[in-house]
């Protein structure tokens, strides 16, 4: 059931069957409702606590998080629906079309949660919309979804007079989610265009310390990413090819086994494809010799993912130069690794990993000038075979904390509770020719998840080998345990 201004429409398909009246009158009879029994959840404080900080950052305005709606993948079907993050953060509701609407009062907000309830067999919704539940499933009634969540409910239908409600320059709202909340409290002037942008950096400054709860959901989908490599390793022969899309799968079941789903399209770039940053049509084959990079992350329950990046021998072992050019990005990963601690620059971090790649490079003779010319940033000519840069932040989305501003993220300083990646990485295009031959087509990147604590960087990742040395010996352990089910 769509809402279109506060009315409700019946979703169907072009092939659904019709529905005489007789047939309509005998469904709607003859159904006992029966209570889910649902608890509150663990994490419901956590929500309150996110809340009233986002309550004292914006005191006296209105405050409005939209979560999004579902996506047509094609004609009349539609992608999986995944919550807004910032949404999700703040409520841990996981339905789709939801609204978040705090209202000032007193000192603080009182939050309402706009949802779709349980419907009730006075409707018909329940089994001629596509939305409907004979169709998707029970749905929470507006109780149960207030006792499961911690926070005041009230029906979908009613979000539109409620945003109506909502004082123009008194009124913050997260764009580009949900255009129907877009254009019911739409911005003003390019004032109002700030203000929003403003919601959008506090929620994603706020993401950027995580607490113990949100500390367990990350090792939760690390852990399971690390089994995922695990049953990865166990299905790719050394002897022979398999395509990269029988590796995606597999750790794809993991990942919606033990998870929600992965958190990103897996990256498996077999031989060349290892040099594409993020190749995601996955259609190669694994060539014996050559290396296969994955970079793969599970989405746990909660939504929170690992990113994880191995790159391995096909063969079971590093030729010399494969393992030179490893030996160089391990040694990058590591020197970041080394220096993140609370109060050193994150661009710190990037500098001192470009670095030991710059100096890499010279060793291998590839660099035209200096690795001090090489680093000016006038210059910065190394960056050919390494485009992007150390990491990011990680949390509740791969790329967590995206609009916290520069002073927050980019230009500021690392703070105890902060998790990113530490991924460096070299890449030799296959048709540069500033580059020995033997050294085209070859991609290498190392990547592990890290918690800032006050003693220094905390591998979240480290059950996953990623010496040289360890790369193999693992490897050869999981081809002799063989294939498992999950």
């Amino acid at each position: 059931m769509n809402q279109v201004g506060g009315q409700s429409e019946t979703r169907t398909a072009s092939h659904d069957p019709d529905f005489p009246e007789k047939l309509m009158e005998f469904m709607r009879i003859g159904w006992r409702d029966d209570a889910l029994g649902v608890l509150p959840r663990p994490a419901v404080p956590n929500y309150a606590r996110r809340r009233a900080a986002l309550s004292a950052a914006f005191p006296g305005e209105t405050l409005v998080v939209p979560t999004g709606t579902a996506k047509v993948r094609a004609n009349d079907t539609l992608y999986p629906f995944r919550p807004g993050s910032d949404f999700a953060y703040l409520t841990g509701d996981h339905d789709p079309d939801g609204v978040l609407i705090m209202r000032p009062s007193g000192e603080g907000h009182d939050a309402v949660l706009y949802t779709r309830p349980w419907s009730p067999r006075d409707t018909d919704e329940f089994f001629r919309s596509r939305d409907g539940e004979l169709w998707v499933g029970r749905r929470h009634t507006l109780k149960e979804k207030a006792t499961e969540l911690g926070v005041e409910t009230a029906a979908l239908a009613d979000v539109d007079a409620a945003l109506a409600d909502c004082a123009p320059g008194r009124t913050r709202v997260l764009r580009g989610l949900d255009r129907r909340v877009d254009s019911a409290v739409p911005p003003h002037d390019r004032q109002s265009r700030a203000r929003d942008r403003e919601l959008t950096a506090s929620v994603s400054e706020l993401k950027l310390v995580k607490d113990e709860w949100e500390l367990a959901q990350l090792q939760d989908a690390i852990d399971a990413t690390i089994r995922g490599f695990e049953d990865v390793a166990r299905v790719v022969p050394a002897d022979r090819g398999v395509s990269e899309r029988l590796i995606e799968g597999v750790f794809g079941l993991r990942a919606r086994h033990d998870g929600n789903d992965v958190g990103y399209g897996s990256i498996i770039g077999a031989g060349a494809h290892a040099t594409i940053l993020c190749w995601k049509r996955n259609h190669g084959t694994t060539v014996p010799g050559e290396l296969l990079l994955m970079d793969m992350g599970v989405e746990n329950n909660h939504l929170y993912t690992a990113d994880v990046t191995r790159t391995v021998p096909v063969s079971g072992s590093f030729t010399p130069l494969q393992r030179q050019v490893y030996d160089i990005v391990y040694a990058s990963q590591q020197a970041g690794m080394d220096l993140i601690k609370p109060g050193v620059k994150f661009k710190d971090v990037d500098l001192t990993c470009m670095r030991v790649l710059a100096e890499g490079l010279e060793e291998l003779g590839i660099l035209p000038v200096s690795v001090d010319e090489a680093m000016d940033p006038q210059s910065l000519v190394y960056r050919r075979w390494t485009l992007h840069s150390f990491g990011h932040m990680l949390g509740i989305d791969v790329h967590d904390c995206a609009g916290a501003r520069a002073e927050k993220y980019r230009e500021g300083e690392l703070r105890e509770g902060y998790v990113l990646t530490v991924e460096p990485g070299l890449y030799f295009q296959p048709e540069d020719e500033l580059v020995p031959a033997e050294l085209r087509g070859m991609g290498i990147r190392i990547e592990d998840d890290i918690l800032v604590s006050a003693e220094g960087a905390v591998n979240l990742s480290a059950d996953l080998p990623r010496q040289a040395d360890e790369i193999e010996s693992w490897l050869a352990v999981q081809r002799e345990a063989g294939p498992r089910l999950p």
